[in-house]
């Protein structure tokens, strides 16, 4: 089903556990558009045809005597009911209703702003130091609280996001002042980042490799530049990337 996916609709590669699903739930719904279409299409003509105007002069008032217009609005009803039951509800119980356990994932703060992207990693205790609003300066855009412990081991980057594979990855996104939106399109990721809201999307990818970030919303006139990298390595090389950044980012300072 994935080859159908990315030849005939120009999707790109499946690179997450919950993709699989969604592609197949999208191809299913084109397929069912496409035969609507198609049927549709043959019976205006048909009816054009069959009721022009010199084969009946005079109108009849009594309209449709037979059923089969009901049957076939009735298999419709059916096909839909099934793709909502089997395929979207379930997909949207596992994909987005239930997230995994932030104890055995990766939790990470996304962050968007004219143009770029920066993502907070909570360092090897998996707790994020405690933020404040009025801490808040050039220096330290985020009103981290430097006094507190948990700050001390949090990292940050920018535009290069870094995860391990086979693992759960939570990312919690907002934005520093217009609405962003922040799409990885092989992990069939998109999420607005919206500024005073804090929107969570988790994903877990299925292999090693580079992927695209992009802003998947008008954002400015540099809308364009917007663009990051998720790379994907085994937990050993992030576990000693990780280890290497621990520090980096503590008093603002980004990488």
């Amino acid at each position: 089903m994935t080859n159908y996916i990315t030849k005939y609709l120009g999707m790109a590669p499946v690179a997450a556990v919950h993709a699989q699903g969604l592609d197949n739930l999208l191809w299913y719904v084109h397929v069912l558009m496409a035969v609507l279409f198609v049927g549709w299409l043959i019976y205006f003509l048909y009816v054009i045809v069959r009721f022009r105007k010199s084969r009946n002069p005079k109108a009849d008032y009594h309209g449709v005597r037979g059923h089969a217009s009901s049957y076939a609005e009735a298999m419709v009803a059916i096909v839909e009911l099934v793709l909502l039951v089997f395929f979207a509800i379930p997909l949207w119980a596992s994909a987005v209703a239930k997230f995994p356990d932030a104890k055995d994932s990766l939790v990470l703060n996304v962050i968007g702003s004219q143009f770029s992207w920066r993502a907070r990693y909570p360092g090897a205790d998996k707790i994020f130091g405690k933020q404040d609003a009025r801490m808040v300066t050039a220096e330290n855009p985020n009103g981290l609280d430097l006094k507190d412990p948990n700050t001390k081991d949090d990292f940050e980057v920018v535009n290069d996001i870094v995860v391990p594979v086979d693992k759960d990855v939570i990312v919690n996104v907002s934005s520093m002042d217009v609405i962003h939106c922040f799409a990885i399109k092989p992990m069939r990721v998109t999420q607005d980042a919206i500024p005073g809201l804090k929107l969570a999307t988790h994903f877990k990818a299925t292999g090693t490799g580079i992927y695209p970030i992009n802003c998947a919303q008008l954002c400015g006139n540099s809308h364009f530049a917007m663009r990051g990298t998720l790379t994907v390595k085994t937990q050993a090389e992030y576990d000693k990337w990780a280890a290497s950044k621990v520090g980096a980012g503590a008093a603002g300072s980004y990488e």
